[in-house]
């Protein structure tokens, strides 16, 4: 990062520039991706499936010139029907009011009535700029085709082209991100990455090897909650717990002999070291409570309140 000694004396010319941009769209269009490319760490968890975000997280950027405070949001998605979608659903649109910009991904070959919906509710708002993402995907020929198509539905809203993963076209992006915020002073310190404390991050990293691990369908029918979260001189111990909803998931969480288990804290602790920069303890429980994702008392006790 850069010292706070340069970005003061930015400051003192009066040309410094703040401000909050939400990623927002309908799941697996890669916001999470994006957000931590920009950023430059792993913030926010990934996986190749959809929904794998489920709260805001800010993810903050400083230079001499700026700050971007990033905020990737759930995928919003039509499913309202379990209580965790409208969940999601809140924590991404109730974001459009308060951030000064809105970055609306849309994937180039995947385009269809949802991305539509969503860049209708944003339409007369000046504040929005549309990233096609996953431009390594598609021959170029499909990239303006696409573009029309969604300046007729925006006309007068900046489409960026972009490849979040292989971080293609992203300068030309934050460039015009950056000469869009308000001119303003540091909302947070410029070696702060993220707005989320430890246990957070801690829980999220083991829901993203579980994401990784598990069939198609479990994913979504567990979450994690750290319990304890201890740091010693050189040593971080933590014991967190898997909630799944029913007593057969348990079992396939656990795995054969353990073994699905063990795997899954032996790649979470790699990554909790990496970000700690100490050793690790890691410690995982499985339990179960029934539908704990369709019951809003459930939801508030694992963190899933108003953001």
């Amino acid at each position: 990062m850069n010292d706070p000694e340069s970005v003061s004396a930015d400051l003192t010319g009066g040309g410094f520039r703040c401000g909050y941009v939400a990623l927002v769209g309908k799941p697996n269009t890669g916001k999470s991706t994006l957000m931590n490319s920009l950023v430059g760490e792993k913030l926010s968890i990934t996986a190749h499936r959809p929904q794998t975000t489920r709260h805001q997280i800010l993810g903050i950027r400083t230079t001499p010139q700026s700050q971007c405070i990033f905020v990737d949001t759930p995928g919003i998605h039509q499913d309202q029907k379990k209580a965790i979608n409208r969940y999601m659903n809140r924590a991404a649109t109730s974001i459009f009011d308060d951030v000064d910009l809105v970055c609306v991904l849309v994937e180039v070959r995947a385009f269809n009535g949802d991305d539509e919906r969503i860049l209708r509710s944003l339409q007369g708002r000046r504040n929005v700029i549309v990233v096609l993402n996953k431009m390594d995907q598609a021959p170029k020929q499909e990239l303006l085709p696409r573009m029309q198509a969604i300046g007729a539905l925006m006309p007068g809203t900046d489409i960026v082209p972009v490849s979040a993963l292989k971080r293609d076209n992203l300068d030309k992006l934050m460039q015009l991100i950056e000469s869009r915020l308000p001119s303003g002073v540091p909302h947070f310190p410029d070696d702060q990455l993220t707005d989320k404390p430890m246990r957070f991050i801690v829980a999220e990293i083991v829901r993203e090897k579980l994401f990784r691990r598990l069939t198609r369908e479990l994913p979504y029918a567990l979450t994690v909650n750290v319990d304890h979260y201890q740091h010693e001189a050189d040593l971080i111990r933590i014991s967190a717990t898997i909630w799944v909803e029913r007593k057969s998931q348990k079992g396939i969480v656990i795995g054969n002999q353990g073994k699905m288990l063990k795997t899954v804290g032996s790649e979470a602790r790699a990554d909790i070291e990496r970000l700690a920069g100490c050793k690790v303890f890691l410690q995982l429980w499985v339990k179960v409570r029934e539908d704990w994702s369709d019951d809003e008392r459930s939801l508030s006790a694992f963190g899933y309140s108003a953001e």
